[in-house]
């Protein structure tokens, strides 16, 4: 019953916003339609002014990954994973997570592939995938579209919040699927 209920309500919430969003700027006499065109018109120029930066952070992270870099890194950290249960292959996603999202989808897509996406390697991907972000992509895309230089604070506080999230991932894996 609960189920079906979630199932209702989650078919139906972005239609009733749809519907709901403009009705209420009709009765509060706000020009919907125009207000609409205007804000795609300032989301198109967000997009060009963002490109550049995009392009950068897509160029950085393929030479990251060609050089060979990222595996000597994931090297270097393989004894403080394998201190706390993660496993080898995990590595590489947890390195390449902070830099790109969908870099990261495609490792993750592979490791399920490989190891199934019910083993503990699938499992622990996908709990990553949504307890980590895109830290650097954030950083470089959207402080450089808004013209933000100095975010030295924002990279220690982003990692920081990575980490807790790889490790709450791993200690929740852990604990529900070990």
């Amino acid at each position: 019953m609960l189920v079906n209920a979630l199932n209702s309500i989650s078919q139906w919430a972005i239609p009733l916003l749809l519907l709901i969003i403009p009705i209420y700027g009709f009765i509060k006499k706000v020009p919907v339609y125009e207000k609409f065109v205007e804000g795609a018109e300032e989301g198109f120029h967000t997009a060009v002014r963002i490109i550049p930066f995009l392009v950068g952070m897509m160029v950085a992270i393929s030479v990251f990954r060609a050089s060979g870099a990222m595996q000597v890194l994931a090297d270097l950290i393989k004894p403080v994973t394998d201190l706390i249960g993660a496993p080898a292959e995990i590595v590489p996603l947890a390195v390449m997570r902070p830099l790109s999202g969908s870099g990261v989808l495609g490792m993750a897509t592979e490791l399920m592939r490989v190891y199934g996406p019910d083993s503990f390697i699938g499992r622990l991907a996908s709990v990553m995938q949504g307890t980590t972000d895109t830290t650097f992509f954030v950083l470089t895309v959207y402080f450089g579209s808004v013209g933000i230089t100095r975010y030295r604070y924002s990279v220690l506080i982003g990692l920081s919040a990575d980490i807790t999230g790889f490790l709450a991932a791993l200690f929740l894996c852990h604990h529900v699927f070990g």
